[in-house]
């Protein structure tokens, strides 16, 4: 496999969870729009990102291999959870 071609495969397996962790948070800001103690949108994104992450890297290893539609939902429901307690129970 030459470096390219490495380089591809990896970031297709990060794409999902960068563009699930970049627009869970642009979308609650568009629909709460009223939330008086939120964090930043870095902190939104790099914590799901993280989530997401983790998500499909045990999904790779559970079932030994990426793109299964159950780990797609597995990180879905993760940085969903995470976003929704972020945006709920935020205290700074």
């Amino acid at each position: 496999m030459t470096v390219l071609a490495l380089l591809n495969h990896v970031l297709n397996f990060l794409a999902p969870a960068l563009w699930l962790a970049l627009l869970l948070p642009l979308v609650s800001r568009w629909i709460f729009r009223k939330r008086a103690k939120r964090p930043g949108f870095r902190v939104q994104v790099t914590v799901n990102f993280a989530l997401g992450l983790l998500a499909l890297g045990l999904g790779l290893w559970f079932f030994g291999r990426d793109g299964k539609m159950a780990t797609y939902l597995g990180m879905t429901v993760i940085v969903a959870t995470s976003q929704w307690l972020m945006l709920r129970g935020w205290r700074a």
